[in-house]
């Protein structure tokens, strides 16, 4: 019987008859069907699951549903990085930015659509479980690799290291509004404070697989919607900052508007991410012709986008209301909302807040760290041929999460450039898939999809470039504290 395996950048394992058997090699069970593409597969009804994927902490476990694609696509699909968007309507005012905003949303919700598509080939019975092997399998080996690897790993290593400047110091925020002015507790430094994250995010990272962690990205992403509800709902309550200001940001030479708009748009593309784990995630899920795993994805995954929705719109829209152009240049709402709010908030709300956002970044840290765990111990499995250990897998965990801790307190700035950041990784978002589905289903040229995909991939490059110009020079033209080594 002819074998239906999933796309692999590792070797696989030699044969079962040929090495020692292991418990964890052969699976036959209903939960690791996969699409069945051939005659004679159809007329069996069943594959087999290729080894090595058994082995992975993506792939390891099958049994997803619905419910579990909307947990993590929730807690992956909104953070922190929301807290920045009234920050762009500061430079495109109400109309452009709202236009800018819904145009991006829809954008990348269509995006998102391919790429569940695209997971599972009926044609050939292959299963894309991974962002990295789908680019491999459209643009080829070595192109695809060229094209992803670094976006890919700037949206895993690089937002884990975001996470621990957010979870440390906003736990430092916590921990003064517990206390209060009277104090007399020595307060931990910055550095510390992100050592403490770290530590509980790398022990919540032991958790075997994406599957295991399905229960974390649920209170990841209770706590998103409820941070952002509290926020625009008290700022809505408490009315209009004194002084507050609608004109858009006028530069002296029109290049100087240019770029900076570029900028903001790179803002705006920097709060929809989670791009990069959408195959992770559809690849939990067991999968046959009658029931193919796109199915219970894209519902999972319309439940919610209807909350980021909720969340997002009204964050934008209601902070740029309350705080217009007071909101700090390299700032975000959740600093102006403290700076303005912190004498006629409850301690309590404050407090409240500031616990969502640390449980929060603990919970996102699982599941974008997730493909680098997965990276790592497929090299492994490539050099032994064999499952990783669970001392080996833990110490793969622990190194990924003091590394990122390295890179917290080395680059405390990184959220000052997150017009460039949201640049860099925009072609994950929004560029690579419309071409993936050109390359790999083939369009009737010049048919509506042809020239949709067409056009959204071109002027997804087009934003690239532009936005990275507008977050470079944003950089350079207001300038930046960049203090390494002195977290804040």
């Amino acid at each position: 019987m002819a074998e239906v395996h999933e796309v692999n950048h590792a070797s696989c394992p030699p044969s079962p008859h040929h090495s020692p058997s292991s418990p964890r090699r052969r699976i036959f069970t209903p939960n690791f069907l996969t699409p069945i593409g051939s005659p004679v597969r159809k007329a069996l009804r069943l594959t087999k699951l290729d080894p090595q994927d058994a082995w992975l902490p993506i792939t390891e476990s099958r049994n997803g549903n619905a419910a579990y694609a909307a947990f993590h696509t929730l807690c992956s699909g909104i953070g922190v990085q929301a807290l920045v968007l009234p920050l762009s309507f500061t430079v495109l005012g109400w109309t452009c930015g709202i236009i800018g905003l819904t145009f991006i949303f829809s954008w990348q919700l269509y995006t998102l659509w391919v790429l569940v598509q695209l997971h599972e080939s009926t044609e050939t019975g292959k299963r894309c479980s991974r962002y990295l092997q789908l680019s491999e399998v459209a643009f080829g080996r070595r192109l695809g690799k060229l094209l992803a690897l670094i976006p890919i790993f700037n949206l895993s290593a690089g937002t884990c290291t975001a996470l621990i400047i957010i979870g440390g110091s906003t736990s430092k925020q916590l921990f003064n509004i517990i206390c209060g002015e009277a104090c007399k507790v020595k307060p931990l430094t910055p550095v510390e404070w992100y050592l403490v994250f770290t530590t509980v995010a790398v022990t919540l990272s032991q958790l075997p697989n994406m599957n295991s962690i399905a229960g974390v990205s649920l209170i990841g992403a209770v706590t998103a919607v409820g941070y952002c509800m509290i926020i625009w709902v008290v700022s809505a309550l408490k009315g209009k900052i004194a002084g507050v200001s609608y004109t858009p940001v006028h530069y002296s030479t029109a290049i100087d508007g240019v770029f900076n708009v570029f900028n903001a748009l790179g803002i705006i593309a920097f709060a929809f991410r989670g791009h990069n784990l959408v195959l992770e995630i559809q690849g939990t899920m067991p999968s046959t012709e009658k029931h193919p795993s796109h199915v219970p994805m894209w519902r999972g995954v319309k439940l919610a986008y209807v909350l980021v929705a909720l969340s997002l719109f009204p964050l934008a829209i209601v902070g740029y209301w309350a705080y217009g152009n007071m909101i700090p240049v390299y700032g975000s709402l959740l600093e102006a909302f403290y700076y303005y709010h912190s004498m006629d908030v409850s301690r309590i709300v404050l407090g409240l807040i500031s616990v969502f956002v640390v449980v929060n970044a603990a919970s996102s840290f699982q599941i974008y760290g997730m493909p680098s765990f997965d990276q790592m111990e497929s090299g492994y499995i490539s050099i032994k041929k064999k499952p990783c250990p669970w001392w080996v897998r833990a110490l793969f965990r622990i190194v990924f999460g003091y590394m990122c801790f390295f890179g917290a307190v080395a680059i405390p700035f990184v959220g000052s450039v997150s017009g460039l950041i949201g640049g860099l990784s925009l072609p994950v978002t929004l560029v690579y898939p419309c071409f993936m589905w050109l390359a790999i289903k083939k369009p009737a040229k010049l048919s509506s999809i042809w020239w949709l995909n067409w056009f959204l991939g071109t002027l997804g490059v087009f934003l690239t470039v532009a936005t990275v110009a507008g977050g470079v020079y944003s950089v350079l033209h207001t300038g930046l504290k960049a203090d390494f080594f002195h977290p804040q």
